[in-house]
């Protein structure tokens, strides 16, 4: 077969997946399925003692350090506790709730000072303000208010003291490196570990993220199906971000919409968080179920933009790249970009048919040319399986080195794929994929209207963020 290319045919693409499943024929579509998120190994690695002992101890470690604690529970909130063996399943839920809850308790008078501070006496801002928090962020509380033009607007503000709390426990990560090699081992290299504390410290930049989502509002402005609610620029300061307010329905009340309605707001969710990597080359780092809101004229809305990038257009080829390379069963390619990247040590032992079957197993939703429903158990065991492969046949790539560069990436895609998991919708999402993958022009009616959007638009030069 030509480079380039991935087989499309049923037959022919059923043969060479069954290839990739030692000692398995393939028999229906659930077989084939099995190489992504692999649920079956990645309860056999949470069933580990160490596993469990090291969630414990993650919570233990992590509980006092506030904004950073909290962002990581909402982090593994998106992820399958159910895939935990039940004997541990009280005990896995409890401890990421206290990760995910861990807000601290602070009386409005305090959070108003951090108002005043920035903006001055708040009736000269606001015409109405509500005390009663609408949303917690992980480093501060969202509230709803209204301004004297008669706007609606969201009022993020930081707890007081949580940019010197989070920059303190930035400081210190690399005291636990040990941890995170336990807990995640293609992330306790030094520079990965300066990747993830610069990153989750620019969520402290409010003026940085009032820029950034302007910037993505205006350019989502008049999009047929998402929108992206904008900054309100002269209202925004160093501890406040006030935006554009959005009336939605919250993901809790998505997931129970019928499954077409979840089908189509999956595809969005896709084209949002995925896309923008290889077409724009910007992402949003952060997504998050809490951060997706549908309103009441079918639109999608997408909010919070601390954790916003922009990726070299080389790396994101490369990592276009290995994925084709992967789709096409192209195993020696992809072993040689790995250990020409530095991502494999070449003496090492890890085999191209161990590359292959990993990018399958955590990235095998892009690849696979059939429709898949993407479900809690499978895409935490894609998660899993990518933070710790720990599956016999990943040992060797358990050592894998990920360029830092790509760290927020791979978790976008990942995290991705897991609050469409939490949706439990169904797409041929390979069909999306090749839209970024080779080019080709849409495949669904959201596709051809959004590229029809977009060619409606004056170019504008790539914002930066």
């Amino acid at each position: 077969m030509a480079a380039g290319r991935v087989p499309r045919g049923r037959l022919v693409r059923g043969s060479r997946v069954g290839r990739l499943v030692a000692g398995q024929a393939v028999r229906g579509v659930g077989t084939r399925l099995s190489m992504i998120g692999r649920p079956h190994e990645a309860r056999q690695i949470l069933a580990e003692r160490s596993a469990l002992q090291a969630a414990q101890q993650m919570v233990t470690v992590l509980g006092g350090m506030k904004g950073a604690a909290m962002k990581l529970g909402q982090m593994l909130s998106v992820l399958d506790v159910d895939l935990v063996p039940e004997s541990h399943r009280e005990l896995f839920r409890v401890k990421l709730a206290e990760l995910r809850d861990r807000a601290p308790e602070v009386p409005f008078r305090a959070m108003r000072k951090v108002i005043e501070d920035d903006l001055g006496p708040m009736s000269r801002v606001f015409a109405d303000f509500d005390e009663m928090p609408v949303a917690g962020a992980s480093i501060g509380q969202v509230y709803r208010a209204r301004l004297h033009d008669g706007r609606m607007v969201a009022v993020k503000v930081k707890y007081p003291g949580v940019d010197e709390a989070v920059q303190a426990d930035m400081r210190n990560l690399q005291l636990f490196a040990k941890l995170w090699r336990s807990v995640l081992p293609s992330a306790a290299d030094a520079a990965v570990l300066e990747e993830i504390a610069r990153n989750i410290g620019s969520e402290l930049d409010y003026l940085r993220e009032a820029r950034t989502q302007h910037a993505v509002a205006s350019r989502f402005h008049d999009h047929p199906f998402i929108t992206v609610p904008d900054s309100i620029g002269e209202h925004c300061a160093h501890h406040v971000l006030v935006t554009d307010f959005v009336e939605g329905k919250p993901f809790q009340e998505i997931q129970a919409l019928p499954g077409t309605d979840r089908d189509r707001i999956g595809e969005l969710i896709y084209r949002f968080y995925i896309n923008s990597i290889f077409s724009d080359y910007e992402f949003c780092g952060d997504p998050h179920p809490g951060n997706i809101l549908l309103e009441r004229d079918g639109r999608l809305a997408f909010v919070d933009f601390g954790l916003y990038h922009r990726i070299d257009p080389a790396d994101a080829e490369f990592e276009r790249a290995s994925l084709l390379a992967a789709g096409e069963h192209r195993a020696g390619d992809l072993h040689q970009a790995w250990v020409g990247r530095g991502i494999i040590d070449p003496d090492a032992g890890v085999t191209p048919q161990e590359c292959l079957e990993y990018v399958w197993a955590a990235s095998g939703w892009h690849l696979l040319d059939e429709e898949i429903t993407i479900t809690p158990e499978l895409a935490t065991g894609a998660v899993v399986l990518a933070v710790d492969p720990r599956a016999a046949e990943f040992r060797g790539v358990r050592h894998q080195r990920l360029p830092a560069e790509h760290v927020f990436s791979r978790r976008a895609d990942l995290f991705t794929f897991a609050a469409l998991g939490q949706l439990e919708t169904t797409n041929n999402w390979h069909r999306l994929a090749r839209e970024w993958l080779y080019g080709e022009p849409p495949a669904t009616d959201i596709g051809r209207a959004t590229a029809r959007w977009r060619a409606g638009r004056l170019s504008d030069p790539p914002s930066r963020c």
